[in-house]
C-alpha cells in the first residue's frame, strides 16, 4: 500500500460523515467512523466489506511510517502511539495495538483551531482557573470527553492575556500554539523525550512558568508534579477519573500506605482546580460537555488531609459550594436539562446519582407546567374471573329466630 494510497482511505471515511471524531480499522469489520458518539461503516470504493488481517496490517505499518521506535513499541508491548497528518486537512493521534495476532488501529482527530473559553462556552468559573499563578490544575474524564480541548482553550487565554514561558508536555502534541504573549515550547513523546516524568524532569530546568503535562500516568509523573507546583509552576495535566473525588483517590492510591500521610499534606497545599468532564448527546445534534468542577477550600483542604466522611465528602462540599461556581455532575445535568441542551434521558444517564436529579428535573418540569409523571387514574382493579371457572359462593347469613 503507497501513501496515496491510505491518504484516500483516511479522507474518504473523514469525509463519509458530519462530526466524525475517531476512525476505526478492525478485522472483520468494515471501515468505520465514530460519529455523535456512534460508529458507522464507510463505504468505499472499490468496496470492502469486512478488512481482512492482510489489509489491516499494511494500514497499520503505512501508519507507522517506517519509524524504528514505534515498531519495537509494537513488539515489544503490543501498542505503539504516534500521529498522522493528511496535509491541511487533518491530524490525527494514532494507537496501533495488536489483538488476537491482528492489527487494529484507531485514530483520533485532532481539532486544528484552537478554541476559546468562550466559543466552548465554558462557565465563567473558568476565568477564575486562568488567574491561577501556581498548584496543580486537573482535567479528567474518559478517553474522548475533551480534556485537551479544554486544557487547550485555558493554555490559549494565558497566550492572549500572560507574557510566560509555557513548556507543554504531549502524547502527541494536538493543538500547536502560535506564539502570541506567551512563549511557548511544545514537546512531543517519542520525538523530544521518552516519558512524561524524564520531561518534567527536564522540564523543571527549563525556566517555565506553566507546564502542561498531558497525562499523570505514574507515580512518579505525579511525585515530579507535585514538587513543580510546590516550587512556585503551575501545573496543568489530566487523568482518567470518573469524578472530581475519585481523582483525589486515584491519586493516592498511587502511593504506599506508608507515603500517603504526606502525599495528602502537598496535595491539600498544591490543588487549585479539579474539572471533571463527560460529554453527553446533545439536542439537536453534537455532543454537549458536562462538567464537574471543584475548587480548594479549608473543606476540601480537611477532606484531602483526614479523607472523606459522612458529611464531609468531596459530593456534598462541591454541592453545597455551587454559588461559587463549583458544580457535581448531578448539578451540572440539571442546569443542561433546563437549558434544553439535553434529554431528560441523558441528563439521568450521565448524572452520578439518579434520585436527586430525579427530583430536580421533576421540579423544573413543575416549574414548566409539564407532567412530571406518566401515573395516572391510580386505582385498584378486581380480577375477573377466568371463563369457565367456578364462581365463589356469595358469604353466609345467619338469620336468628
Amino acid at each position: 500500500m503507497r501513501a496515496n494510497e491510505l491518504d484516500y482511505i483516511l479522507t474518504t471515511m473523514l469525509d463519509s460523515n458530519k462530526d466524525v471524531s475517531d476512525l476505526n480499522i478492525t478485522v472483520d469489520k468494515p471501515l468505520q467512523v465514530e460519529s455523535s458518539g456512534q460508529l458507522v461503516g464507510v463505504p468505499i470504493n472499490p468496496p470492502v466489506e469486512k478488512l481482512t488481517p492482510f489489509q489491516t496490517e499494511q494500514i497499520a505499518l503505512n501508519l507507522v511510517g517506517g519509524s524504528r521506535r514505534l515498531t519495537e513499541d509494537l513488539i515489544r508491548t503490543g501498542s505503539c502511539d504516534s500521529s498522522y497528518g493528511l496535509g491541511q486537512k487533518a491530524r490525527f493521534r494514532v494507537n496501533i495495538f495488536s489483538q488476537r495476532g491482528n492489527y487494529s488501529c484507531v485514530l483520533r482527530k485532532l481539532n486544528t483551531q484552537i478554541p476559546t473559553l468562550e466559543q466552548l462556552k465554558l462557565p465563567p468559573v473558568f476565568k477564575e482557573v486562568a488567574k491561577e499563578k501556581t498548584g496543580l490544575v486537573l482535567v479528567t474524564g474518559a478517553t474522548g470527553s475533551g480534556k485537551s480541548t479544554t486544557l487547550a482553550a485555558l493554555l490559549n487565554d494565558f497566550n492572549e492575556n500572560k507574557s510566560v514561558h509555557i513548556v507543554t508536555l504531549e502524547d502527541p502534541v494536538e493543538f500547536v500554539h502560535p506564539q502570541k504573549k506567551a512563549t511557548f515550547n511544545q514537546r512531543e513523546l517519542g520525538t523530544d523525550f521518552n516519558s512524561f516524568s524524564s520531561g518534567l524532569r527536564a522540564a523543571l530546568r527549563q525556566a517555565p512558568k506553566i507546564i502542561l503535562v498531558g497525562e499523570m500516568r505514574d507515580r512518579e509523573t505525579v511525585e515530579l508534579g507535585l514538587s513543580a507546583a510546590e516550587t512556585g509552576h503551575l501545573v496543568m495535566s489530566t487523568l482518567h477519573t470518573i469524578d472530581c473525588g475519585q481523582t483525589i483517590n486515584r491519586i493516592l492510591g498511587m502511593f504506599e500506605l506508608s507515603e500517603q500521610d504526606q502525599i495528602r499534606e502537598r496535595l491539600a497545599d498544591t490543588l487549585r482546580w479539579v474539572v471533571s468532564q463527560r460529554l453527553a448527546p446533545k439536542v439537536g445534534g453534537g455532543r454537549q460537555a458536562i462538567l464537574e468542577i471543584m475548587g480548594n477550600n479549608v473543606r476540601t483542604k480537611e477532606s484531602i488531609l483526614q479523607g472523606e466522611s459522612e458529611g464531609k465528602t468531596f459530593y456534598e462540599i462541591i454541592e453545597a459550594s455551587y454559588t461559587f461556581g463549583w458544580k457535581t455532575f448531578d448539578q451540572a445535568c440539571m442546569e443542561a436539562f433546563e437549558q434544553n441542551l439535553v434529554t431528560e434521558e441523558s441528563a439521568l444517564l450521565y448524572c452520578s446519582k439518579k434520585g436527586p436529579t430525579s427530583r430536580g428535573i421533576d421540579n423544573i418540569k413543575k416549574k414548566r407546567g409539564e407532567v412530571t409523571s406518566n401515573v395516572t387514574q391510580l386505582g385498584m382493579k378486581k380480577d375477573a374471573p377466568a371463563h369457565g371457572a367456578p364462581v365463589a359462593p356469595p358469604p353466609l347469613t345467619l338469620k336468628l329466630k
